[in-house]
């Protein structure tokens, strides 16, 4: 493919702060010309492609650092286009002054996600492998990642493209049928060849979006509320969870006044858990906002993990946390099964996990039933195979059954056969807006102004 012509962008590529490198990347047709003019050292412009060079930095006779410049000739680089990077310390100061140099010399700063934009328009990745970049750079845990990768292979992308070319055969077939008739049924005739084609169509959308709750969650990760009465042990569950001491634990009764908001890794799946106040009657003003933040987080919950204190007796407020929560997805965990047990679990009907949030025990069997709740026990099937997470995707595979439910609907009330094809061209359109082949330029400046600057 040849690539479209466009000028040279510059941009860090690292995060911005204090490291042991930086990377300042450029990419267009003068991105070479522009590194030989302040790199002193091997001729870049003689070197091989996928080489890195040992050499200077300097601004005129100013030395600003020592570096490392790798040089990628177009056409085998991710965009198409002949890519410098230069590896620089990992200070701000000098980072920056690099990027700044590289502008003055002719390059431009980069849009958000103008990179992987160039990789799209020339080329290099469909709409759908573009987005997983950055699905990618924002996984939170293994399986997330799994998904991300499958898709920059392509894998969403192959199955897409199958899909729109069956339908756009099927209409050619249509029109094939109603411009040259063979026969004097022929309208019965295609009316049923469409019947047997849409079914089949429906039929593979609607397996795909049945992966979409377990991909979405994968790659969003589940809001989860950890509720209690005061000193239960919710912040050591959160600490035991993230493997570090974030919330403050005493055994003063509200020590947790907010809610606390973190991402952890529970068996591949990424939960944001939510360490809320103890909910109990309190005359405390602060600890009053508190616990009613505490029970708005509850009901806004994907998942609710019930604490109670097994080495206590059931309280009235834990009775009253069990019927308040009683219609969320929860898992009921006793803690401090470290001590003798005194709680009568019968009384709570449903079933509970046992756990010791300070011996960090039982914490598997939590995510053993967090499993259980959201993939049916069987969290490797949704990162083996091809899984919907991507909230536009999801849509749009949502509208494409739509129509072809709307295109069914004509068929059976017996509308003339050009009428149902509107519907069945209409998802072959909304399908084509994932992979980006029949997406709008507005659509398209929209998604990549979401990725970081120097992707």
């Amino acid at each position: 493919m040849i690539t479209k012509e466009f000028d040279t962008i510059a941009a860090i590529s690292t995060p911005l702060g204090e490291g042991a490198i930086s990377i300042v990347r450029m990419s267009g047709s003068d991105a070479v010309a522009i590194a030989n003019r302040v790199f002193r050292g091997t001729d870049l412009a003689k070197v091989a492609s996928h080489t890195i060079n040992y050499g200077h930095i300097v601004d005129k006779e100013n030395l600003l650092d020592e570096v490392m410049t790798s040089v990628f000739r177009s056409p085998k680089t991710f965009t198409r286009e002949d890519i410098v990077e230069i590896n620089t310390h990992g200070g701000i100061a000098v980072t920056q002054e690099i990027l700044q140099l590289l502008i003055r010399q002719g390059a431009r700063l980069a849009e958000p996600g103008e990179f992987t934009k160039r990789a799209f328009l020339n080329g290099r990745m469909d709409l759908a492998q573009a987005e997983s970049v950055m699905d990618l750079i924002r996984a939170k845990t293994d399986k997330a990642a799994q998904i991300a990768v499958k898709q920059l292979d392509g894998s969403l992308s192959h199955l897409i493209g199958n899909i729109r070319q069956e339908i756009l055969e099927t209409l050619a077939q249509v029109e094939v049928n109603i411009d040259y008739p063979e026969y004097d049924d022929v309208e019965t005739m295609t009316s049923q060849m469409l019947r047997e084609k849409t079914a089949d169509f429906e039929h593979l959308l609607a397996n795909l979006l049945a992966t979409a709750k377990r991909g979405k969650v994968l790659r969003e990760g589940i809001k989860t509320a950890i509720i209690g009465r005061p000193n239960v042990g919710k912040s050591s569950l959160l600490n035991q969870l993230l493997r570090e001491e974030k919330a403050i634990v005493t055994d003063i009764a509200g020590t947790t006044r907010d809610t606390i908001s973190e991402f952890a890794n529970i068996g591949g799946v990424p939960l944001e858990l939510i360490d809320t106040a103890g909910i109990r009657e309190t005359d405390d003003i602060v600890e009053k906002i508190g616990v009613e933040r505490s029970v708005k987080a509850m009901q806004e919950a994907d998942l609710v993990l019930l604490v109670l204190d097994a080495s206590e007796a059931l309280t009235e407020q834990d009775l009253f946390l069990t019927e308040l929560s009683k219609n969320t997805k929860r898992i009921i965990l006793l803690n401090k099964t470290d001590l003798p047990e005194k709680i009568n679990s019968s009384e709570l009907f449903d079933k509970t996990v046992k756990i010791s949030a300070l011996k960090n025990q039982g914490l598997d069997s939590l995510s053993k039933n967090i499993s259980e709740l959201f993939f049916a026990g069987d969290l490797s099937a949704s990162t083996d195979d091809i899984v919907l997470s991507n909230a536009r995707h999801i849509t749009l595979v949502e509208q494409a059954l739509q129509a072809l439910s709307e295109a069914n609907a004509s068929l059976a009330a017996g509308l003339p056969v050009d009428l149902v094809q509107v519907d069945i061209t209409r998802c072959w359109q909304l399908l084509g807006e994932i992979t980006g082949d029949a997406a709008p330029d507005e659509l398209i400046t929209q998604l990549f102004s979401q990725f970081c600057l120097g992707k």
